[in-house]
């Protein structure tokens, strides 16, 4: 059910900062004075920070473009003109601070924490039903959590603005540590606000459980494994999720906000403007009943190549070749999570799952490190996959014998991008499946846009 995202950005309030500022305010030009009154319109501004998650530098294109295709797991493919060129120069570490779509990142990124900013200043101040409120609060500490973790990822030093943005406020660079550990601390608060789960009409909204894994991405990436397990071992005994027992009945729209699912990006077809484009850019040029294929995001041959013989991962994940009108078989990667038949170009109604539950076995697995324990976690999701058993004494370091198994369990849920800087393996794990970018050239963090840095004058560029 696509319950919560029927509600579009317009109800949400009035802009208080001029758009030549970071989109740090509200994003509608609704008048505050007559919103922001009752419990209703606060349902309606949580909401509208759902919807905003569909946004192209969000979920819509953004966050694969920066997670995947700069990653050793896909690539652009052979088209580097048009609007292909801000891909194709993402993935080869060749773009500039006004390449298009790390400037969308960043502004569709900050729209949806500024609508969840003023939800948190106004909500103390109203009368509504106590656990309506305290689960608006954690959703929206959550949603802005969700935001600044993507944005300390890629940028490094961004603002971190928890208060609404008013003109002539100055905007205040923090390293990532300092980003990350306020999240730390929101994203227990959000936990302890949240439902376990809800009735079939709030499908899809946050739940304890998605604050959690959030949580522990957070402190496994402040390298707080022994905090990070706490919060680990609370999901995996006390939220009820499993895994799906076949890994292709996880993907497609019979198949979304499943027992395996901690949280969903949910898009809706139909013509509303809330259909997703993955199938569109995912495909090939020639492959689709509807609309273009644009073959985006490509599975690099080096991906291909880490499915073992018979992972029963590799064919529900990914395609090497595909039968056009005439019959002839073409050779082409393709990525098949996010296949269907939309009635009409970048209007499909697969959702992207943000977080599953094999992820959290995984970051168990690394939380307690290398010990029974752990490759017990590693083989539970292995043994669904048809693989044989891993221990010690199987080839490679327990941490590469985990990444390779994040990598092919996970592929293009944009978790790779942080896995192999966390990992510290960026810059060889690209150069290797992608010679053509020399190691020297892998930068761990993107470039601020260049509107900002023009804008905010004491703003520093690292892309260290």
């Amino acid at each position: 059910m696509k319950n919560i995202i029927i509600v579009f950005l317009s109800m949400v309030v009035l802009s208080s900062c001029s758009s030549d500022f970071t989109d740090l305010a509200p994003i509608s030009n609704r008048n505050e004075a007559d919103f922001y009154n009752t419990e209703n319109d606060f349902v309606s501004a949580i909401n509208s920070s759902y919807a905003g998650l569909q946004d192209n530098g969000v979920y819509g294109r953004g966050y694969w473009t920066m997670f995947e295709m700069r990653s050793d797991n896909t690539d652009q493919g052979p088209d580097a003109t048009g609007l292909a060129r801000v891909y194709a120069e993402i993935n080869a570490f060749t773009e500039d601070p006004l390449n298009e779509q790390i400037t969308a990142v960043w502004t569709d990124s900050y729209s949806v924490i500024a609508n969840c900013n003023v939800i948190l200043d106004r909500i103390d101040g109203i009368q509504m039903n106590a656990d309506v409120k305290n689960r608006i609060i954690g959703e929206a500490l959550f949603l802005r959590s969700l935001m600044y973790y993507h944005l300390a990822i890629a940028y490094g030093n961004i603002p971190l603005q928890l208060t609404p943005f008013s003109v002539g406020d100055e905007l205040t660079q923090v390293d990532a540590t300092t980003v990350l550990t306020q999240l730390s601390t929101d994203l227990v608060l959000a936990e302890n606000n949240l439902g376990v789960s809800y009735s079939v009409g709030d499908k899809g909204r946050a739940t304890k459980g998605a604050a959690a894994t959030l949580l522990a991405k957070v402190l496994l990436t402040l390298n707080k494994k022994s905090e990070a397990e706490v919060v680990l071992r609370r999901i995996k005994t006390s939220y009820g999720y499993e895994l799906v027992s076949d890994y292709a009945n996880l993907w497609g729209q019979a198949n979304e906000n499943n027992k395996e699912s901690i949280f969903e990006v949910e898009f809706m077809s139909g013509g509303i403007g809330q259909g997703s484009s993955f199938t569109n850019d995912f495909s090939p040029s020639a492959f689709l009943q509807t609309g273009q294929g644009f073959g985006r995001n490509r599975p690099t041959d080096a991906l291909v190549a880490a499915y073992a013989p018979g992972d029963l991962r590799l064919d529900p994940s990914l395609g090497t070749s595909y039968v056009n009108a005439s019959g002839a078989t073409v050779v082409a990667k393709y990525i098949k999570k996010y296949w269907s038949d939309p009635p009409t170009e970048n209007d499909a109604d697969n959702n992207f799952v943000v977080f599953r539950y094999a992820d959290v076995l995984l970051m168990l697995a690394e939380a307690i490190g290398e010990s029974t324990e752990a490759y017990d976690l590693i083989n539970e999701v292995r043994t669904r996959a048809g693989l044989a058993d891993i221990d010690a004494s199987s080839p490679g370091t327990f941490t590469e014998k985990l990444l390779h198994e994040r990598q092919v369990e996970l592929a293009f849920e944009n978790h790779r991008w942080p896995d192999l800087k966390r990992f510290g393996v960026a810059a060889q794990k690209v150069h290797e499946a992608e010679p053509f970018i020399a190691q020297a050239a892998v930068r761990n963090l993107f470039y601020i846009p260049q509107r900002e840095m023009d804008i905010n004058t004491g703003f520093v560029q690292n892309t260290n």
